[in-house]
């Protein structure tokens, strides 16, 4: 009998933060092994737990929770998710141009499945979170990636960004504090990118699903207040900020001159009615998350677990003899790269591999993010700080064990 073959949407489709390393990791798990994940960005594995206040709030309507809701969501819920949006700057933000979805990933894809025709592409940055390259593929866009070199800061060229535009780009996406590389985009560069999107006539696409997730005083800069009246879609969420990853509640925020986005607001709501609703139930958590006191703050500022998760990468780092880093500002991730000069020949997917099996730590290669031949690594900063030093010993070990390697290595192929 004939074997069914998948489509063939998926051949350009990855996700490696869940893909082959992590599979492994499993086996070696239920083989006794216990292993070091920095792998993933999900709080509620790591020990942090929602504010108390959206668990109540949640409790308080579980009877108004059994009916399906509206497909744009909770009137009470995009109220609030608008008036945050207002306050930010955005403008012609009103509830009917908001939506709430199960999570920021199905938002995503219903954002991109409203706007593209086969062929069209979508300007997305390398290194990327891969479902907006898997999203557009999968809507059959093509993507186009711009460049955030470490040795920029991770931050995009707007020259380099403009020239990828063709007759075909429909949209610019940006993530803003960023997923992997925790570069946060100044107010001055946005201005630059939104000059790009009006040139040529872009929707703007900002996932800024990290925008309370700051270090060392660095600022945040909406977007949406920068585009003015250019059409903008942010996006939030619950899932990181809040720390409730497993309640699956994002949204977007429409902004901009209503009248160019009238018939792609209305795409969007019938799309959004094909999948009924969001999950009402935790809809409930977004008042009380956007209207209270905010309680990120406290992991993120100095003797905060976050800070100093994030300051034993920083110490890991500049003791190493192999790796660099551009410091992260913002987000939940480090990026650090392999030195060339200590290391010459590196393959990214053979070293997390031989980290995990060597020394029973589990981190996702740069190359997962699409980075063509990458050096990088992201780590999580979600682990307790004393986990994170550890890993650093034992990443060390590696590569010295590959940096010894190295010549012989070059012997045996001349």
């Amino acid at each position: 009998m004939a074997s069914i073959k998948p489509s063939a949407h998926l051949a350009d489709v990855r996700y490696e933060i869940r893909g082959a390393l992590t599979r492994r990791a499993r086996e070696l798990e239920a083989a006794g092994r216990p292993i070091i994940k920095l792998n993933i960005g999900n709080p509620g594995r790591y020990g942090f737990e929602a504010p108390a206040h959206l668990r109540e709030a949640i409790a308080a309507h579980l009877r108004d929770s059994e009916a399906y809701g509206h497909e744009q969501g909770l009137d009470e819920a995009r109220e609030a998710i608008a008036a945050q949006q207002r306050a930010r700057g955005a403008r012609h933000v009103e509830v009917e141009r908001i939506f709430v979805g199960n999570g920021v990933s199905e938002l995503i894809d219903l954002s991109l499945r409203a706007l593209l025709q086969p062929g069209d592409e979508v300007l997305l940055p390398s290194p990327d979170y891969p479902l907006w390259s898997a999203a557009t593929i999968l809507n059959g866009g093509t993507p186009r990636h711009y460049r955030c070199l470490a040795e920029n800061g991770h931050l995009p060229d707007p020259a380099e960004v403009e020239a990828l535009v063709t007759p075909r780009t429909r949209a610019l996406v940006l993530i803003n504090p960023n997923n992997p590389t925790g570069a946060v985009y100044p107010r001055a560069l946005l201005e630059q990118l939104v000059a790009i999107a009006a040139r040529h006539h872009l929707l703007l696409l900002c996932d800024e699903i990290y925008d309370d997730i700051l270090y060392d005083d660095t600022p945040f800069q909406p977007l949406a207040e920068v585009a003015g009246e250019l059409p903008c879609i942010s996006f939030g969420g619950l899932s990181k900020v809040h720390r409730a990853c497993g309640y699956r509640i994002g949204w977007l925020s429409l902004s901009g001159n209503p009248a160019r986005t009238a018939e792609y607001r209305d795409a969007l709501q019938l799309l959004a009615a094909l999948r009924l609703c969001a999950n009402v139930t935790a809809q409930w958590a977004i008042p009380a998350a956007l209207q209270g006191a905010p309680t990120i703050h406290a992991l993120t500022a100095p003797g905060g677990r976050l800070h100093e998760a994030r300051r034993v990468i920083l110490e890991g780092v500049a003791s190493s003899n192999y790796l660099d880093l551009v410091a992260p500002a913002g987000a939940l991730y480090a990026f650090p790269q392999v030195r060339t000069d200590r290391i010459a020949t590196f393959d990214d997917n053979a070293f997390a591999l031989r980290l995990l099996d060597e020394e029973s730590v589990l981190v996702v290669p740069g190359t997962s993010f699409n980075v063509p031949a990458s050096r990088h690594l992201r780590l999580t900063l979600l682990p307790q700080p004393a986990d994170l030093a550890e890993v650093f010993v034992r990443m060390e070990r590696v590569l010295a064990r590959m940096a010894t390697e190295q010549p012989e290595r070059t012997v045996a192929a001349a």
